[in-house]
């Protein structure tokens, strides 16, 4: 029996989606009720962009990745946007898996620019010659090597982190660095963020930045 915990609503770009996590015992039982929601127009949601707004603190990274799978996997969609209900309300974006988050299935080629005012995901690499902007957050799952501003609107929390972390140009907030000349970049993920005032760049630790 379905629950009134998934509230589907069809707009012009693709579909908007409301997820109540109060209304589920576990994430389990919510994705197996929205992937039932979905399978009824499961035709009408190719390469349509789907928003969901929901309690992005109930979510850990691993579900993220999960419920985002699905809907590019089984749903094939184009792009995903995700808001958290509180900021919805008023709150103020920060943090990394708060706020809204868009995902781009695609590589970055030289000359493409993308803006977002939340968070922005990456699936694939960022070449040389592009751009990023984001409110917040930015996440490549692939090689960086574009130019990127996270928090632009002025967030100093914002981080960027990527596979391999080898941008031209790299800034958060009013913070701006440039990669250095035949720097050697490591083969494991980096996440940058500001401390003290300058950027630095570490190597990724679970849940150090949660």
């Amino acid at each position: 029996m379905l629950k009134d915990g998934i509230v589907l609503k069809g707009n012009k770009d693709g579909l908007n989606v409301l997820i109540d996590m109060n209304k589920f015992e576990n994430f389990d039982e919510m994705i197996e009720e929205f992937v039932q929601r979905l399978t009824l127009g499961k035709k009408f949601y190719k390469n349509a962009t789907i928003k969901i707004t929901t309690q992005l603190k109930e979510f850990n990274e691993k579900q993220i990745i999960i419920l985002k799978d699905v809907l590019f996997e089984e749903f094939l969609i184009k792009d995903c946007i995700f808001e958290d209900r509180e900021e919805s309300k008023g709150k103020t974006f920060s943090g990394v898996y708060e706020g809204r988050t868009k995902f781009y299935r695609k590589t970055l080629r030289s000359g493409q620019v993308i803006r977002y005012p939340g968070n922005i995901v990456i699936i694939g690499d960022v070449n040389p010659g592009s751009e990023i902007y984001a409110g917040g957050n930015v996440i490549v799952l692939g090689n960086l090597m574009g130019n990127v501003h996270a928090g632009d609107s002025g967030n100093i929390k914002a981080i960027i982190s990527a596979f391999r972390l080898q941008p031209r140009i790299l800034q958060i907030a009013n913070v701006m660095t440039r990669a250095p000349e035949d720097d050697e970049k490591p083969y494991y993920p980096e996440v940058a963020r500001i401390k003290d005032g300058t950027i630095i760049v570490e190597p990724y630790l679970p849940n150090k930045f949660v």
